[in-house]
């Protein structure tokens, strides 16, 4: 049987989880004469291949070195895109790309130009391990100063939470993520900074030289980027200035109580950044107020832009719902944004992802519920549950604390929630759909009220 390319794109995710559990139920990867189950292994392995950071086990004192080892290939392998990766791998061997491998990669990356996708591949491989290397090396030099540990372990740590930070994967060899350096100023913008950059897109990265950030006119360069990072720069800008803005708001009295001004605003920037797919946290989310937590699963919802290595449904979804929402309060009968127009295939696509996205999500979080009906009378637990629900699906990884505590059923709903988040609701639908067929005839029109 031929599979279609968005089927192997599912189904490569889908196989790496399971041989990932299974490297994660060795002997070698669990530390302390512990022990994992199939379910907590494949929950882990999954979250890690799909970049969700959400845990049941401490992945710092759980794991060996081989186990956390394990965890990080993932990351990469999930955060860069398994497809992405064997192709680059055929191009250095010297072989050719076929058309059904072109094909493929144009769906995974979502990218409709065949031309230049060789090169299109190398710059993804090579900005990323740059990036990361980069990012690595500031952590290192940071934490050389600051932390009281064996250099070897201080290597390790700036490598591991390099690539979790720009692969949006908010997995931590601490316990409590970065709570302890949630007045570093330095450690803050590092952290940010890679996740912004792995949010933001590959096209978008290529983009940015364009903009000459150095040119004293750099404004007028905006005009010269692809409309697609136009509005992946825009919103993101605007959901950092917004989701930090009401943070501070919410959590003043909370949790940032007794912090100074800048312990507040760098806490509340850091939330604004990390609920879009990245997952690490330096307050304790669990302790949120319940507007917090509401503002926080929008914007896991909402997630990373096209073509990075975060979740969610995008923010040029978002940008494209907007845009169509404008038009139609304006009754224009064309969607545009920048003085560019939309087309109408675009705006069904980002609705049809928008209501898959709402439908699996209100699915997952009735199911779980009925599944821990005896936990249904502890305080938030409805809200908690939704948040975990977002959580997976946006592949952001942030907890309300209630994850290590579900049913082994309500786990595998979760691990399924971070495979539907991770390969898009759209590609999971063509993956399973059959081939589309044209209609032979067309019913005739109707007027119904709506509204």
């Amino acid at each position: 049987m031929k599979l279609k390319p968005n089927r192997i794109i599912a189904i490569s995710f889908i196989s790496a989880s399971m041989i990932g559990a299974i490297l994660l139920c060795l002997p070698i990867s669990i530390g302390n004469n512990q022990n994992i189950n199939f379910v907590d292994a494949l929950f882990t392995s999954t979250s890690a291949v799909c970049v969700t950071g959400l845990i049941v086990k401490d992945t710092g004192s759980f794991f060996t070195l081989f186990g956390q080892s394990v965890i990080l290939g993932l990351i990469q392998l999930g955060g860069l895109g398994i497809i992405t990766f064997s192709t680059a791998f055929a191009i250095i061997l010297g072989r050719r790309l076929t058309i059904k491998e072109a094909v493929i990669m144009q769906n995974a990356l979502d990218n409709q130009k065949v031309q230049g996708l060789r090169s299109l591949i190398k710059y993804i491989i090579l900005t990323t391990l740059g990036i990361e290397a980069v990012g690595a090396i500031l952590l290192y030099a940071r934490w050389h100063l600051i932390l009281q540990e064996p250099n070897a372990q201080i290597i390790y740590s700036s490598i591991f939470h390099s690539i979790s930070a720009f692969c949006n994967a908010g997995f931590s060899l601490y316990r409590n993520s970065f709570i302890n350096f949630r007045s570093d100023v330095v450690v803050n913008l590092i952290m940010t900074g890679l996740i912004i950059l792995g949010g933001i897109g590959f096209i978008v990265l290529l983009d940015l030289p364009k903009l000459k950030f150095w040119r004293k006119d750099r404004l007028k360069y905006f005009s010269k980027i692809s409309l697609q990072s136009k509005l992946a720069l825009s919103v993101t800008l605007i959901l950092i200035l917004i989701g930090m803005s009401a943070i501070l708001f919410f959590e003043w009295g909370n949790t940032l109580k007794d912090m100074p001004l800048k312990d507040k605003l760098l806490c509340s920037y850091f939330h604004s950044v990390t609920p879009r797919t990245a997952g690490f946290n330096t307050l304790p989310v669990e302790n949120f107020s319940s507007p917090t937590l509401l503002i926080n699963i929008a914007l896991m919802f909402i997630g990373a832009s096209p073509g990075s290595t975060g979740g969610g449904i995008k923010t040029v979804t978002l940008a494209v719902l907007l845009a169509a929402a404008v038009a139609m309060l304006k009754n224009r009968n064309r969607i545009t944004v920048f003085k560019k127009t939309v087309p109408r295939a675009i705006f069904r696509r980002a609705f049809i992802i928008t209501l898959m996205s709402v439908a699996w999500i209100f699915f997952v979080t009735i199911a779980i519920c009925i599944i821990e009906t005896p936990k249904m009378c502890q305080p938030d637990f409805a809200l908690k549950n939704l948040f975990e629900v977002f959580s997976a699906f946006g592949t952001v990884g942030l907890s309300a604390a209630l994850t290590p505590t579900l049913a082994p059923l309500s786990k595998i709903l979760l691990i399924i929630t971070m495979w539907v988040g991770r390969v898009g609701p759209l590609t999971l639908a063509f993956a399973i759909a059959a081939s589309e067929e044209p209609p032979a005839y067309i019913y005739p029109e109707e007027r119904i009220m709506v509204g």
